[in-house]
């Protein structure tokens, strides 16, 4: 990677780490938590936010394209942290335990994006790029109810398991 030395720059890194975030879940990490899971309300909130997610690629992509850049991942170090701790966990734990499992590490994920997102739209603001305000902020808004939608399968699966039903 090149040396990063103004703001601008940082940006469009940043930018590449949300979409290289956003393109992994799309094409990996969403089909196969839905295959997984075993909870219809669960699985249904992942779908959903498959097809969100493939908006926000799009979004990013034309956040890139209104910058006058191409768009271009930037592998993301803590995204594939995110990842890994989800797989070791996964080999840890019984059958039954895998729905909550996995929706801890989607509630980590949406932490994380939201915590992308924000950032890229302050620091578009600051560039004086309030053209593409709208598109983050569009996604943005859509990882927040996302987390919503997680937190409630992680209640309902915490009171499933307090109740014996898992």
């Amino acid at each position: 990677m090149a040396e990063i030395t103004t703001p601008r720059e940082l940006f469009l890194h940043e930018l590449g780490d949300i979409l290289y975030v956003e393109e992994q879940l799309a094409n990996e990490v969403l089909p196969k938590l839905i295959n997984e899971v075993k909870h219809d309300e669960f699985r249904t909130s992942l779908e959903n936010h498959l097809e969100e997610t493939r908006r926000h690629i799009e979004n990013v992509e034309q956040v890139f394209s209104s910058l006058g850049e191409s768009a271009k991942t930037e592998e993301c170090v803590g995204f594939e942290g995110l990842k890994k701790e989800k797989e070791e966990l996964t080999g840890k734990v019984s059958e039954t335990m895998i729905d909550a499992v996995n929706a801890g590490a989607a509630a980590r994920t949406e932490h994380y994006e939201i915590a992308a997102y924000t950032g890229l739209i302050e620091k578009a603001r600051a560039l004086g790029e309030q053209d593409v305000v709208s598109l983050l902020d569009e996604n943005l808004k859509e990882e927040k109810e996302a987390l919503r939608q997680v937190e409630s399968v992680e209640k309902t699966l915490r009171d499933e398991i307090k109740a014996g039903a898992v």
